[in-house]
């Protein structure tokens, strides 16, 4: 049993230009389980329509966009507004807030049915997002990898998100490095995750 916040032990942190924090039970299984049937069924969950090369796109993965205000967030030539704070994602906050004193206004959740869904490589660095904060990731569900590339040197680090982890990405990582959710024909039930940011106005 891993404590905040050891890392696995094939990555260990980001050798510069940023920093992690990695824990892989934060939450235990029947938090989990609990979890993703409240979340599955009660969050406004979306087909996220993109603007990529010059096309809309609709994904297969679905997503939804919550917070403390009615926050507008763009990203990919759309633009969300939050859905009002709820009761599931207050109480995994309160969790995220009591054991590492950081607090947040705004959580965007995403749906992956299977492997054969993902996310390609992107930084977290909308100019909605304050840059000084973390923005701390929970996975539910299947298990994925989760990759970095540095933005400059394009030097790649592989992590893998189990159910109930937490992954803490401090400033300035958004800064130097993206990161993806890579397809995965091998896995063939769903995951939620959930990033926890905050919002500048």
């Amino acid at each position: 049993m891993h404590t905040l916040f050891d890392l696995t032990p094939e990555f260990q942190n980001l050798p510069y230009d940023g920093s992690i924090e990695y824990m892989d039970d934060f939450l235990t299984s029947i938090e989990c389980i609990t979890l993703f049937d409240e979340l599955i069924t009660s969050t406004l969950w979306k087909n996220d329509t993109l603007f990529i090369y010059g096309k809309h796109i609709t994904t297969k993965r679905k997503s939804a966009w919550y917070g403390k205000k009615p926050f507008k967030y763009t990203f990919s030539g759309q633009t969300l507004t939050a859905h009002p704070w709820n009761s599931s994602l207050e109480k995994i906050h309160q969790k995220i807030s009591a054991q590492t004193n950081l607090s947040f206004n705004s959580c965007l959740l995403n749906l992956y049915q299977d492997g054969s869904q993902g996310m390609g490589w992107h930084a977290d660095n909308e100019p909605e997002l304050d840059p000084t904060s973390p923005i701390i990731s929970i996975s539910i569900g299947a298990e994925r990898y989760f990759d970095f590339k540095h933005k400059t040197s394009k030097f790649k680090m592989r992590i893998t998100l189990g159910s109930g982890s937490l992954l803490i990405m401090h400033p300035p990582t958004q800064k130097f490095w993206v990161h993806q959710v890579p397809i995965s024909k091998k896995i063939s039930s769903p995951r939620i995750n959930l990033t926890f940011r905050n919002c500048q106005y």
